[in-house]
């Protein structure tokens, strides 16, 4: 009967076509998201030629989270038209930014260390970050600061809604301000082949070269990514999966699956694993300060009112943790680099939460006494929020 029930609750939030949809569309689908995910970070990467890192990765994120936008509007839809399925709403958005940061950045330091030993036969530190990298660094800062507040407060607004997309304004204004790479194409021996044929030409066709590809990546996503979902939504139903567990879980990982190739793909290369980093980062930034807002938009549209999105107490446990997570994992990204005892604290404490839910009060205590101890590190002067003084110096120049 349970497992009835959780098959019902989660065809109620899919799309009509998701209980019609067979599991073998993934056959077609699961290859097409990849070429999707390589061309979109080819373009990206032509893109830094064009414009500033940031704003390359920025662009990057928006794309590869297109998934992740149409899963969350939906389940928003549902939420104003059923209040009670506001839970699985809130699911979704925890879990993918907490999949995002407890599982996707220790990947990509544990992607760079295997093919730092594999290619260069030395072991990998950490992974360094650039002083422009700082501007993705301080970025995260102020939604998640934001978020306190809406935590506190139990419920997300319009009004949060604007403040939170005014963060991510901000930080596209200070992107726009940065200037492209200075190095030459044939200096970096290391830049795709498909990006340096975007970059072959000169004035408006590269442009359009590079835009063809960042908009040929997007295009394949959001035609592909509803029948990839959708055939794996069928999957889970078939199985009798938990709703919840599903949409905590299972839809986030196949949603940021564009931004994990591609991510992970830089991290092969071990120089590239900072932008790598970057590229994750900033679809945290996105989340934290435009899905998140997207939320409380489509269930005002949906509910038909102007009130705010409402959390019970389980649903303020859930953003509590992520915001804790979070903010431990920008603790370590202040210091301008990712070392592997971090990389590996941030997966271990999310892998416990993810087989051991019922633990996931007792993390809140762990977190928290973690970021007491980070904290005390700073104060004391044997650890420095290096990402201040790297972007007055990025500033300056």
């Amino acid at each position: 009967m349970k497992s009835l029930r959780g098959r019902l609750d989660l065809e109620a939030i899919l799309p009509e076509a998701a209980a019609s949809a067979s599991p073998l569309t993934a056959l077609w689908t699961f290859p097409a998201m990849i070429v999707s995910a390589f061309l979109v970070s080819w373009g990206a990467e032509a893109a830094e030629f064009l414009v500033s890192q940031g704003l390359a990765l920025a662009i990057l994120a928006l794309v590869q989270t297109f998934p992740e936008f149409a899963v969350e509007a939906v389940i928003a839809w549902k939420a104003g038209k059923n209040p009670p399925m506001v839970h699985l709403a809130i699911a979704n958005f925890t879990g993918s930014l907490r999949l995002l940061t407890g599982l996707g950045w220790p990947m990509i330091y544990g992607v760079a260390a295997f093919y730092s030993i594999k290619k260069r036969r030395r072991r990998l530190g950490s992974i360094r970050l650039h002083d422009d990298h700082s501007v993705e660094v301080l970025g995260l800062l102020p939604p998640l600061v934001y978020f306190v507040v809406i935590w506190a407060k139990g419920s997300l607004s319009l009004v949060d809604s604007a403040v939170l997309a005014s963060t991510y304004i901000a930080y596209l204004w200070i992107l726009l301000r940065m200037p492209p790479r200075a190095d030459s194409v044939e200096e970096d021996a290391e830049i795709p082949t498909v990006s340096r044929w975007a970059l072959s030409f000169t004035g408006g066709k590269r442009w359009a070269a590079v835009g063809s590809l960042l908009l040929g990546g997007g295009v394949i996503i959001a035609l592909v990514a509803e029948p990839f979902l959708n055939s794996m939504l069928a999957l889970a139903v078939n199985l009798g999966m938990s709703q919840f567990v599903f949409i905590q879980w299972v839809a986030p990982f196949l949603s940021e699956f564009p931004e994990k190739t591609s991510a992970f793909a830089w991290a092969r290369r071990v120089t590239r694993a900072p932008v790598a980093l970057m590229n994750m980062v900033s679809s945290n930034i996105n989340q934290w300060g435009v899905l998140s807002g997207l939320l409380a938009v489509i269930y005002c549209w949906s509910h038909g009112s102007t009130e705010p999105l409402p959390f019970d107490a389980f649903q303020r446990q859930e953003i509590l943790l992520t915001i804790l997570q979070a903010f431990l994992g920008w603790l370590f990204l202040a210091s301008m680099d990712l070392q592997a005892y971090e990389a590996a604290g941030l997966f271990l404490l999310w892998i416990v939460q993810f087989a051991f839910p019922s633990l996931r009060h007792t993390m809140l205590y762990v977190y928290g006494m973690w970021i007491g101890v980070e904290v005390g590190l700073v104060l004391a002067g044997r650890k420095k929020l290096a990402a201040f003084g790297a972007f007055a110096r990025v500033w300056k120049s």
